[in-house]
């Protein structure tokens, strides 16, 4: 599964030249945003999880960081 962002990130690779200063300003503004959404994605697992003794005990996830990279960093 992908984020919307590493959508975006993928479609716009196709037509985005790296080596323009415009698009390079570009795909850093995107970096930063993809940024944003890992922390929103983690705090909300966090909060919908609830307290450290609730995610032991799911067995699936240790962390919200866990929980992110499993879920949307397998297809990189």
């Amino acid at each position: 599964m992908k984020t919307a962002m590493q959508e975006l990130i993928d479609d716009i690779g196709k037509y985005i030249k790296v080596d323009w200063p415009m698009n390079k300003s570009i795909r850093n503004s995107i970096k930063k945003a993809l940024e944003k959404e890992k922390e929103q994605i983690m705090d909300a697992y966090e909060n919908g999880v609830g307290d450290e003794n609730e995610r032991n005990l799911s067995g699936k996830f240790t962390n919200a960081e866990e929980y992110y990279n499993q879920t949307y960093n397998q297809n990189k």
